[in-house]
């Protein structure tokens, strides 16, 4: 068999799960949404983050978590108790340098006590910036997902609310996989919760194969935390394209979902070599990740 008639047969049974058992030639295209996170840059103030990250060339990005203020000291991109029109501004800031907001972190764990409270609140901030994600996530050993299910339930109806939609991640524990993320997705049964990708956090934590996991959960993705990861000659996360993950296999299952999906960048640092001292040597990492990128979805996506 050729590899066209491969990877046409591949799109045509995720689009057809997709489509909940359409035809695959009425599915409709994954539109990617290839961003950055501010993370990379969390050494520098979120103002001059956000001026790379444009440099770099992208048009979309997810806030998180810390940057240093005048003063230097290291504070939220948007305070948790802060009002939902501080995130609206931040916005308004963003759009104005070509950066559409996709993301934010929620910085409280799922499990944490106020949970509910925060994640409201975030939520709320997120609606005020027309932000349809926010990403939280944790660690939770055997057995312990009777609060992640409890809490998340009474919060994806404000997320639906609200149109936005609650995400979780891989960090490990019963986390650590997509499998385990989808069972929690599938135990909540809210539309307002589901799951962004860590295929570098899969890859790391349990040393898990991500080419298979996301051929178990690929129907609740709804976008990817980008990172890489390398098990030698040492054992680090690093940007994409530099690891020894296959993102276009990786990606192969969701290309014709129908959904607008981001794709954020949340390393993009190079393995074994020192991180850059300066802003200008993030920028020039940010601008490869996202060529990289590029060059991968255009090559995914071409003629479907």
């Amino acid at each position: 068999m050729s590899t066209h008639v491969t990877r046409r047969s591949i799109l045509q049974m995720a689009g057809m799960a997709a489509a909940g058992g359409m035809l695959a030639a009425e599915a409709k295209a994954t539109k990617f949404q290839i961003g950055c996170m501010t993370l990379p840059y969390s050494d520098v103030p979120l103002e001059r983050a956000l001026k790379g990250i444009a440099v770099a060339g992208y048009r979309y990005v997810a806030w998180g978590t810390t940057h240093p203020d005048s003063a230097g000291r290291k504070v939220q991109v948007v305070d948790a108790a802060a009002p939902p029109k501080a995130a609206a501004e931040l916005a308004a800031r963003c759009r104005g340098l070509g950066l559409e907001p996709v993301m934010m972190f929620s910085q409280i764990y799922v499990a944490a006590p106020d949970s509910v409270k925060v994640h409201t609140q975030r939520i709320r901030q997120a609606a005020a910036a027309r932000m349809p994600f926010v990403l939280t996530f944790g660690h939770i050993e055997k057995g312990g997902i009777e609060e992640w299910v409890r809490n998340l339930r009474e919060l994806g109806p404000i997320a639906r609310s609200e149109k936005v939609t609650i995400v979780i991640k891989q960090h490990g524990g019963n986390t650590a996989t997509g499998k385990d993320c989808a069972a929690i997705v599938e135990a909540v049964g809210d539309e307002g919760v589901k799951m962004f990708y860590d295929a570098g956090n899969v890859l790391d934590y349990n040393n898990d194969d991500p080419l298979p996991d996301i051929k178990t959960c690929w129907q609740h993705v709804r976008g990817f935390c980008i990172k890489d990861h390398r098990n030698t000659p040492k054992d680090e996360d690093c940007g994409i394209g530099f690891g020894e993950i296959d993102h276009y296999k990786l990606l192969m299952p969701l290309l014709q979902t129908g959904l607008t999906m981001p794709l954020v960048c949340e390393n993009i640092f190079e393995p074994l070599l020192p991180r850059p001292k300066d802003a200008a040597g993030i920028d020039a990492l940010a601008r490869r990740s996202r060529e990289y990128l590029d060059t991968l979805i255009g090559g995914l996506t071409r003629g479907i």
